[in-house]
């Protein structure tokens, strides 16, 4: 294990990044091999994994089982859910979300990589840029994740070859290009070797760039949420029955992001009540100023309406509420997304029903053209949605706020998540056409 201090953890900073790519391609090998050569294993799991691979009949440590716990993922040899790992070097702490590379689970990367600051996409350097690369990175750049790593694999399957290392980066950079990505950073590894992993490799000395584990150490990130616009959603209500508090009434709920100070004039949405902060409860002690992401209790001046599911901001810094939401969407339910869809619509703390009434466009992932009104939307699709909710929401642009700018549809009848939307983010727009769900009847 590192032998990390207290201290030196106080002083380092958090990155969230999340692994992504295709079907052995070597994701939760690469896993493996990043927490193992930076002594981030505790002996029992690594003897457990020594164990479980010499069941397999091999020779070494399979270090991919650091990651795949659950057994159908042991049996299968492909990663089914998110792993979550956390580790620390004496420069930064680590978030990890190991995410699957089967298409069939699209649906989880989306889930690990939301809150990710950076991905890592693999590539199998004997096959290139495939559909599956293209797809995770559509959805790094549609979920605005800042830092892109290319990790050219299984480099010592092609000789540790420049020129093919080379030609996929171009290709992966031209790609990410088009669709936005802020910042490609390619590096050629062997992760059942190590090659470039932790250590340099030295069979590839043409090669001047920074290890995995150096680039994730010293990658940029900003956790300064702090000048964001103002957002607290109300998760719950606060009333104790106590005689030492009787008139106590709060509205918790994690601030999602901004500055709350005592004092301020908010409103509450949708109902556009104002009134002051007049206390902020944090742990149980009154505080002056409260920010993101820590969950406080808001103790106002004046007794409104409020309920779970409403959203205090700053009276100077709110957003407009509106009934008409048009966004980008990945679809994540095996059961198609259509056009007259009923719909629960999920927004911070508030779900409310909703009607699909239209679908403008699906992205082409292969040259990123638009299908104009294809109807539908099925499993994995990547396109553009209208929602008409049967109330008003205050909803941010996905590009302002990654948490009050997305939501989540439900199939109302099971609970399914159907799509995961950001508001607003559009790689292009068809022309416009009439509205196939205009005249059907419905009155909101």
């Amino acid at each position: 294990m590192s032998t990390t201090t207290t201290e030196e953890l106080s002083a380092t900073t958090l990155l969230r990044f999340a692994t992504a790519g295709s079907v052995d391609d070597g994701k939760s090998t690469l896993v493996g091999r990043l927490l193992h050569d930076s002594k981030s294993v505790l002996t029992d799991q690594l003897e457990a994994v020594e164990r479980a691979s010499a069941s397999r009949g091999q020779e070494g440590p399979d270090l991919a089982l650091l990651t795949d716990g659950l057994r159908a993922e042991r049996e299968q040899g492909i990663t089914i859910d998110v792993a979550y790992r956390y580790f620390a070097t004496p420069r930064r702490r680590f978030i990890l979300a190991d995410t699957p590379g089967h298409v069939q689970y699209t649906r989880n990367m989306v889930t690990g990589a939301s809150t990710a600051e950076l991905t890592i996409i693999l590539v199998d350097a004997r096959n290139g840029v495939v559909e599956q690369t293209r797809r995770h990175a559509a959805i790094a750049a549609l979920l605005r994740v800042p830092h892109a790593v290319l990790a050219v694999n299984k480099m010592d399957l092609v000789g540790y070859e420049e020129s093919v290392f080379g030609a996929i980066a171009e290709e992966f950079t031209a790609y990410a290009t088009e669709l936005g990505v802020p910042e490609v950073t390619a590096i050629p590894i062997s992760a059942l070797n190590g090659d470039n992993v932790v250590e340099p490799s030295a069979h590839m000395d043409w090669y001047g760039g920074p290890t995995v584990l150096e680039h994730l150490e010293t990658v940029p990130v900003s956790h300064d949420l702090a000048h964001c616009h103002a957002r607290l959603p109300v998760q719950y209500v606060i009333r104790p029955q106590s005689a030492e508090h009787p008139d106590y009434r709060g509205y918790a709920g994690q601030i999602a992001a901004g500055t709350f100070r005592v004092g301020e004039q908010i409103t509450v949405l949708p109902s556009g009540r104002s009134t002051k902060i007049s206390g902020i409860d944090l742990l149980g002690k009154p505080v002056d100023v409260a920010w993101t992401t820590q969950s406080v209790t808001l103790l106002l001046q004046d007794d409104i309406d409020i309920s779970r599911g409403d959203l205090i901001v700053p009276s100077k810094d709110a957003p407009p509420t509106t009934q008409d939401i048009e966004a980008t969407v990945c679809h994540v339910a095996d059961q198609p997304l259509t056009v007259g869809h009923r719909v629960l619509l999920k927004h911070g703390t508030r779900t409310v029903k909703a009607i699909v009434k239209d679908i403008p466009s699906r992205l082409t992932l292969d040259d990123l053209s638009l299908h104009p009104h294809p109807g539908q939307l099925v499993a994995n699709d990547i396109g553009r949605v209208k929602v008409r909710t049967a109330e008003p929401l205050p909803v941010d642009s996905y590009a302002d706020s990654r948490r009050t700018g997305s939501f989540i549809l439900i199939d109302p009848s099971d609970g399914t998540t159907l799509t995961a939307g950001m508001v607003g983010e559009s790689f292009a727009s068809p022309e416009p056409v009439r509205d196939e769900a205009e005249d059907d009847g419905w009155d909101f």
